[in-house]
């Protein structure tokens, strides 16, 4: 089973993370169906939002028996402090936890910082402060701001769409991340559906070491593709690369 380290926060988990967005299109039961097995075979990185409806309260009803076995990573998008604060009690409530692993910026339209006049940076100090988040991170569809987050030595990690469709400016803040010790965490690895060949997908990202993707599963027998390639991880073959460079 391949594993992944997201940077300096030390959490280590096999490759295969799971996109909790989906979910919210499924009943509380086939959630919980699916959730509970993408544990009991071995998915550990669970990641949703508040923006994603009911996706964090399947979490909480499905995991919160085995919380302290898993991580959990979930977002704000809120704008203002007081929001900020209610998000945040709010996914606690939904997750059924006193903490959440990382808590993340919902795609900000810029970089939150310090003395920025927005107060957001100051609230989540104050929450790992206060215990209720253990590391920070941002997560972006815009380049230049997740750049900048990397750049800023703020964040722990940074959560940003990659697939193998992606170009040089993209594979250059994996490998920045990597250089300053800053989890990368993938979404959009099927590049929304573009790319319909999991095991390419899987195989091209695999090359990056620093790299978990996150799969948005709503289906068990989604789920069951991922759960294969823990045991027998696709190989970047010919065949796979000259996939890619049709792509």
């Amino acid at each position: 089973m391949e594993k992944v380290t997201l940077g300096r926060t030390g959490i280590t988990v096999n490759r295969n993370g799971f996109g909790a967005l989906p979910i919210q299109r499924v009943t509380g039961e086939d959630a919980t169906l699916i959730l509970r097995k993408a544990y009991d075979r071995g998915i550990r990185f669970f990641d949703s939002a508040r923006w994603y409806s009911d996706s964090e309260e399947k979490l909480g009803n499905a995991l919160s028996d085995v919380r302290k076995d898993i991580y959990i990573a979930t977002k704000t998008g809120s704008t203002t402090v007081e929001g900020f604060w209610k998000d945040l009690e709010t996914s606690l409530n939904n997750l059924k936890t006193d903490y959440i692993d990382i808590y993340q910026f919902h795609n900000p339209s810029f970089c939150p910082k310090p003395g920025d006049g927005t107060g957001l940076y100051e609230a989540m100090l104050e929450a790992k402060a206060q215990g209720k988040i253990h590391f920070i991170g941002l997560t972006n569809h815009r380049l230049p701001v997740a750049i900048e987050a990397c750049e800023s030595g703020l964040y722990d990690t940074i959560q940003f769409p990659f697939s193998y469709l992606a170009d040089q400016k993209d594979i250059d803040l994996v490998n920045k991340c990597k250089e300053n010790n800053i989890g990368f965490i993938c979404m959009k690895a099927l590049s929304g559906g573009l790319i319909n060949r999991s095991d390419a997908a899987y195989a091209y990202l695999a090359q990056f070491d620093n790299v978990l993707p996150i799969w948005g599963i709503q289906k068990e027998s989604e789920l069951d593709e991922f759960i294969s390639y823990q045991t027998k991880a696709p190989e970047l073959t010919q065949e796979i690369q000259d996939l890619i460079a049709h792509d």
